[in-house]
């Protein structure tokens, strides 16, 4: 299938681009849905997702990854959710959090 790009611009003297994707925001329903789905194999593997943050330099802390739900004024917050999917023919995919190692 085709290939879709969206960079930004990398800094040599400054911090390098920003990218923000969003769904739209409605103040009288809910608001809009952002969707990131790998592509489908048919008669192998799906695709994958990888979301990551970029290495460190030498006097620096690699980027924060946040996954969190927002807050809620009246109803319930939002979950999340962390999962592998069924398997029909094989076992489920593991579920691994771990922490990188660390010298102080």
């Amino acid at each position: 299938g085709g290939a879709v790009t969206l960079s930004v611009g990398s800094g040599t003297s400054g911090a390098g681009g920003f990218v923000s994707i969003s769904a739209g925001r409605s103040t009288i329903h809910t608001g809009g849905l952002l969707t990131v789905t790998s592509g489908e194999g048919t008669a192998t593997s799906s695709g994958q997702i990888l979301i990551q943050s970029s290495n460190a330099g030498v006097g620096g802390s690699s980027g924060l990854l946040v996954f969190s739900s927002g807050t809620a004024l009246t109803g319930n917050s939002g979950a999340v959710l962390i999962g592998s999917g069924a398997a029909t023919a094989g076992r489920g995919g593991a579920v691994t959090v771990s922490v990188g190692s660390g010298t102080s």
